[in-house]
């Protein structure tokens, strides 16, 4: 790494605060639309630093945004810190101990992802103040990435509109710029509503909400065989209709998130789930009502955006671990199977590297391995404006998303250091987009021609809100 750039120097000033800053939300773990505490620490670190804030960005209040600079294009840094419920985990154990039993936790590493954009955004602050370039810095502190899809509704009410470029990042077990590939995805919750009755005196006189849900389950299964095959269907009970198996349950509500590459197959598989749901409530007698409650787009790739990261990344190198960092890791490891712990190597298409248990290089751009997609509110932004993403390396290899020991590792020396050089390659990748208007020019065009050939639909009927 170069120690001599300047970007360095202003990481350096910030690193301690922002490090703070991640561990103080892994401590106040909160999910979607709840962030109340995480995002007053974001605001206050904001106004601390000296930037233009908008709170209540978009109508969302657990939606922040912080400006600095004058003139010039503006650079959107996109920052994240809600958490994930059933995941509370101590920290620095490779053991699972709840801290609080079905309590929350920070299994996805979002603690780390808001204060990182922040750090960049503090960093490309310092360097436009201190050189006079002219150029605006935005940090955008987003709630509910975890389902709830805030960046779709912020795009949907403008608040990217006079942004030129967009650079965010994830935490990971691999350092490299993140692959195109996302899932659109659609939330609907489905209330079916029938009539409650004696299940023993008078069964005859109920009409099951449950069994609608059951019925509507048993369709679905039917028609995977009949999708196409980067197509995904969950669904999760929200209201079982009660405790009382001797009362016929007079309403029930399942949220099915439905999820396809494009879409436009999206749209196609959310109308034929719509139709199961509408068969089953004939069969029971009951009624339906499918409501969105959050959706998401594919990303829009971004070449000329993925290649200026790449070329950040390969100047600042892999992650500086040190040996401590890696016993650590070594002890999550043990917790893993030999199939976790193989998959990022398929993913980036490389042969496992001997007593190798923390990535401390870059991977290739765009290593053509095994593709393991999910669905992010990022995408949505990816449509406004050029945008790139960039995974940088806190978890030791094979850590699965979404796990317990995410949240074990996520006040970590390692993870603080993969935080920190995350926060490098994104105010690096800002500064050099301000610097060259050529390359900015490119970007945008790109964005452009693409969104001539597919233009965008905002997947959010204009009638849903966050549920705030």
């Amino acid at each position: 790494m170069r120690n001599t750039h300047p970007i360095q120097h202003h990481i350096a000033t910030h690193r301690q605060d922002l490090t703070g800053l991640a561990d103080r939300v892994w401590g106040t773990p909160e999910t979607l639309y709840q962030e109340h505490a995480s995002c007053a620490e974001h605001t206050a670190m904001l106004k601390a630093k000296g930037f233009r804030v908008t709170e209540t960005l978009g109508g969302i209040p657990t939606a922040v945004m912080g400006e600095a600079g004058e003139g010039g294009p503006v650079i959107a840094i996109l920052g994240e810190y809600d958490a994930l419920p059933g995941l509370s985990q101590v920290a620095g154990i490779a053991e699972p101990r709840a801290l609080e039993d079905g309590g929350n936790g920070h299994g996805c590493g979002h603690n780390l992802l808001g204060a990182a954009a922040l750090l960049a955004a503090c960093a490309l602050k310092d360097w436009l103040e201190e050189t006079g370039t002219p150029g605006r810095v935005r940090y955008y502190g987003c709630p509910a990435e975890e389902g709830g899809a805030a960046k779709t509704f912020l795009v949907r009410e403008g608040a990217f509109r006079d942004v030129d470029a967009a650079i965010t990042w994830h935490p990971n077990d691999m350092t490299r710029v993140d692959d195109p590939e996302s899932l659109a995805n659609t939330r609907i919750d489905f209330t079916f509503t029938g009539r409650s009755s004696h299940a023993a005196m008078s069964p005859h006189l109920g009409r099951s909400a449950l069994d609608a849900v059951e019925l509507m389950s048993v369709g679905v299964n039917y028609l995977r065989e009949h999708m196409v095959q980067d197509a995904r269907i969950h669904y999760a009970y929200l209201d079982a209709g009660g405790r009382a198996p001797n009362v016929v349950q007079a309403k029930a509500v399942v949220r099915y998130s439905i999820r396809a590459l494009t879409s436009a197959n999206m749209r196609a598989l959310v109308d034929r789930v719509r139709d199961v749901a509408k068969g089953a409530a004939l069969m029971t007698g009951t009624q339906v009502e499918g409501k969105v409650f959050s959706a998401v787009s594919e990303n829009l790739v971004n070449e000329v955006m993925d290649r200026t990261m790449h070329a950040v990344l390969e100047e600042i190198g892999g992650v500086p671990f040190d040996e401590a960092d890696r016993a650590y890791a070594r002890a999550i490891q043990a917790t893993l199977s030999a199939e976790d712990i193989a998959t990022p190597w398929r993913v980036i298409k490389e042969k496992p590297r001997a007593d190798t248990p923390l990535c401390d290089w870059v991977v290739r751009l765009r290593p053509g391995g095994e593709v393991l997609v999910g669905s992010t509110d990022v995408a949505d932004v990816t449509w406004a404006v050029p945008t790139t993403e960039v995974l940088v390396s806190t978890l030791a290899i094979g850590t699965p998303g979404h796990s317990w020991q995410v949240t074990a590792q996520g006040k970590s020396p390692g993870a603080h250091k993969g935080m920190v050089h995350a926060g490098l390659a994104m105010a690096r990748c800002a500064q050099r987009l301000i610097e060259d208007p050529a390359l900015l020019t490119e970007a945008r065009a790109e964005h452009a021609a693409r969104l001539a050939e597919t233009p965008y639909v905002c997947p959010i009927p204009a009638d849903v809100h966050p549920p705030v």
